[in-house]
């Protein structure tokens, strides 16, 4: 019998993390964070994409093109509804999920009142898509 082999063709990358994020950002004069979430939607788009049939927007086309238009609202939208689709697919593949649409609005957003709290999100946005993309690299 001819099983259905679901190992991935590629590896990504499990290896994000928020001080690699903050060095690289003040060396590349904020330039960094561009690629970064880039390579975040578009792995985010491997995994799930399958599952869930949808797509998330190319951070470029997002943040050059739609951000300005939209007077920042599309940045605001993007952000939810990756962290949503993020969680969702570590709750599908039975991973502890720490991340939501609600851990966006409330330490990236409501955070910011203690300044720290962006960061504490960016931290746990790592996490869990490191533990996402090492659990796709060995079960795809």
């Amino acid at each position: 019998m001819n099983e259905m082999n679901t190992a991935p063709v590629a590896q990504l990358k499990t290896n994000r993390g928020l001080l690699k994020l903050f060095l690289l950002s003040l060396i590349t004069f904020g330039i960094y964070p561009l690629f970064f979430y880039n390579s975040m939607a578009n792995d985010v788009n491997v995994i799930c994409s399958r599952y869930d049939g949808k797509k998330t927007m190319n951070y470029w086309l997002l943040v050059l093109i739609v951000t300005p238009i939209t007077f920042g609202i599309a940045a605001i939208v993007w952000c939810h509804k990756i962290s949503n689709r993020i969680g969702a697919e570590m709750r599908r593949r039975g991973l502890p999920h720490a991340i939501s649409a609600g851990t966006y609005w409330g330490w990236n957003v409501l955070g910011a009142l203690i300044v720290i709290g962006p960061f504490i999100y960016i931290h746990k946005l790592c996490k869990a898509m490191n533990t996402l993309a090492a659990h796709y690299n060995t079960y795809g």
